[in-house]
């Protein structure tokens, strides 16, 4: 098993920053993909990025250019770093860990329970 634990949420104003992290302990060596997934009230689950033990990534079209996913694989810790926050990213982040390759649905095999980001206009 593996446990994944988030924190850097929090409020901020549009334009602004924040630095998400996820720990991951347990198993971790059988992980393969790291990534991160957002869910607003009333929306489904979405794909915001991933990252592999590699550190190949792949990002949502609507954060491209604005969010960075990155990894220390000595620490079993992934960030996401979000700039030019729109009130549009509002939702609850989640991260999220796979055994095989990146894929952008949220059929993950561990989850974490998740960090809220509010931005305000």
């Amino acid at each position: 098993q593996v446990q994944l634990v988030e924190s850097g949420g929090g409020s901020v104003q549009a334009g602004g920053s924040l630095r998400l992290s996820c720990a991951a302990s347990g198993r971790t060596f059988s992980l393969y993909v790291m990534g991160w997934f957002r869910q607003a009230p009333g929306k489904e689950r979405e794909f915001v990025a991933a990252i592999s033990r590699g550190g190949t990534t792949n990002y949502a079209d609507s954060v491209k250019g604005r969010f960075t996913i990155s990894s220390d694989n000595a620490k079993n810790t992934v960030y996401l770093q979000m700039n030019s926050l729109k009130p549009e990213d509002t939702a609850v982040y989640y991260c999220a860990g796979d055994r095989n390759s990146i894929i952008a649905s949220p059929v993950y095999d561990y989850w974490g329970q998740g960090t809220q980001v509010t931005v305000s206009s």
